[in-house]
C-alpha cells in the first residue's frame, strides 16, 4: 500500500486536522463526491497518524518501520474495511457470483473485536479503522458498528469514508465529526491531470463530472472510446442501430451502459436547462437533438438503462440487448 501525498485541493484540511491531531474525535466521515481522492486522504491521514517521524507538513516519512508495515499492506495498528474485503474467500467455492461484493456485511465488523481489544504495538500509539464505502455497511454491520461508536475503546480512530452520506445511519453520522472534502476547481484538476500525463484532461473531466480521479480511471479504462460513441448517438433517429451495438460491444456492457446513461442524462439536462455536463464538446449537437425531443420515451429509455445496468454482468446475449437498448433511442426522437 504505497500512498502518494495529498491532492493539492485537500492540503487546508490535511494541515488542520494533523495540526491538532492530539485532539483528533474518535470519528471522522470523510463526505464528497466519488473520484476527488477521499479514500487516498484516509489513509495517507493513516499512515501519517502512525508514522514514527512525520516530516514538517506533516506527512508520513515513508521510511519508518510503521511506514514499512503499510509499504507491505499488514499494518498491525492498522485496519481497511471495504466490500471486497475477503470476498474472494467467501465467494471461491460458489459457482453462482458473478458481482463484485457490494456491501459491508456483519462479519467483517464482527471481525474488529479482537484487533479493537489488543493494545497498539506502540506503548502510547493509536489503533485506526477506515471504512469505505461508509454507506456500503448493510443493516447489521451498521449496527453493530454503532455500538463501537458508543463506547469507542481508548486510543482507536474510526474513519469513515463516504460517497453517499445520506445512506448512513443518522445516529451513526451523530457520533462522527462531519468533514466536507472539497471538489477541486477546474482550473486545479486539469493542473493536476496534465502533472499526471493524462492526455484529452478537460474532455475527461467533463466527461467524470469533474472528478479528476474518476477522470484518471476512465482515462485508462477507454472513456475517450466511450466518448467517440458519441458520434454515433449525434445522429438521433437516424442513428444506425447495428453499428452502435458493435461499437459498444468493444467497451463492454457495464462502460456501454454508463456512456449511454451519461448521454441521455444530458439530454435530459439539456431539455430542461439548455446546459449539458458531461458533453460539453458535443453541447451544440445536444441542443439540436433535443428540439425533436419526447421526453416521455427518454424517460422510458433510462429505466431501461438501469435495468440493463443491473444485469450488465449476467451472462446474456449483449449484443441482442444493445440493438435493443439503440432501437429504443431512435424512437426518442420526434
Amino acid at each position: 500500500m504505497i500512498v502518494k501525498k495529498n491532492y493539492p485541493w485537500q492540503l487546508s484540511i490535511w494541515q488542520r486536522l494533523m495540526s491538532d491531531k492530539k485532539r483528533l474525535p474518535h470519528a471522522l466521515l470523510l463526505r464528497g463526491q466519488s473520484g476527488i481522492g477521499k479514500l487516498d486522504f484516509a489513509i495517507s491521514l493513516s499512515q501519517a497518524l502512525l508514522c514514527e517521524q512525520v516530516n514538517s507538513t506533516h506527512q508520513a516519512c515513508g521510511v519508518c518501520p510503521s511506514c514499512g508495515w503499510f509499504e507491505q499492506d499488514n499494518h498491525p495498528d492498522f485496519r481497511l474495511i471495504s466490500p471486497e474485503q475477503d470476498a474472494s474467500k467467501d465467494d471461491e467455492n460458489s459457482t453462482k457470483s458473478t458481482k463484485k461484493r457490494t456491501q459491508i456485511v456483519i462479519e467483517q465488523i464482527r471481525g474488529l473485536s479482537d484487533f479493537l481489544s489488543l493494545s497498539s504495538h506502540k506503548s502510547d500509539g493509536l489503533r485506526i479503522v477506515a471504512i469505505h464505502p461508509a454507506e456500503g455497511l448493510n443493516a447489521a454491520a451498521a449496527n453493530a458498528l454503532l455500538k463501537m461508536l458508543e463506547e469507542p475503546p481508548p486510543n482507536v480512530v474510526f474513519i469513515l469514508v463516504a460517497h453517499q452520506a445520506h445512506k448512513i445511519l443518522p445516529t451513526i453520522m451523530s457520533r462522527c465529526q462531519k468533514i466536507d472534502m472539497p471538489v477541486p476547481s477546474t482550473e486545479d484538476a486539469l493542473a493536476w491531470m496534465k502533472q499526471e500525463g493524462i492526455q484529452s484532461a478537460e474532455v475527461l473531466l467533463n466527461y467524470a463530472g469533474g472528478s479528476p480521479l474518476m477522470a484518471t480511471d476512465e482515462a485508462e479504462e477507454g472513456a475517450l472510446a466511450s466518448i467517440e460513441i458519441c458520434k454515433l448517438l449525434s445522429s438521433g433517429a437516424k442513428s444506425d442501430v447495428f453499428q452502435l451495438a458493435t461499437a459498444c460491444l468493444a467497451l463492454g456492457m457495464e462502460n456501454a451502459v454508463s456512456a449511454l446513461q451519461k448521454w441521455s442524462y444530458d439530454l435530459l439536462l439539456c431539455h430542461f436547462t439548455q446546459k449539458v455536463r458531461y458533453h460539453q464538446s458535443h453541447e451544440d449537437v445536444v441542443k439540436k437533438l433535443i428540439q425533436r425531443l419526447n421526453l416521455s420515451a427518454l424517460l422510458d429509455f433510462q429505466k431501461m438503462l438501469g435495468d440493463a445496468k443491473k444485469s450488465a454482468n449476467h451472462p446474456l446475449n449483449n449484443e441482442l440487448q444493445l440493438e435493443r437498448l439503440f432501437l429504443h433511442y431512435t424512437q426518442i426522437f420526434k
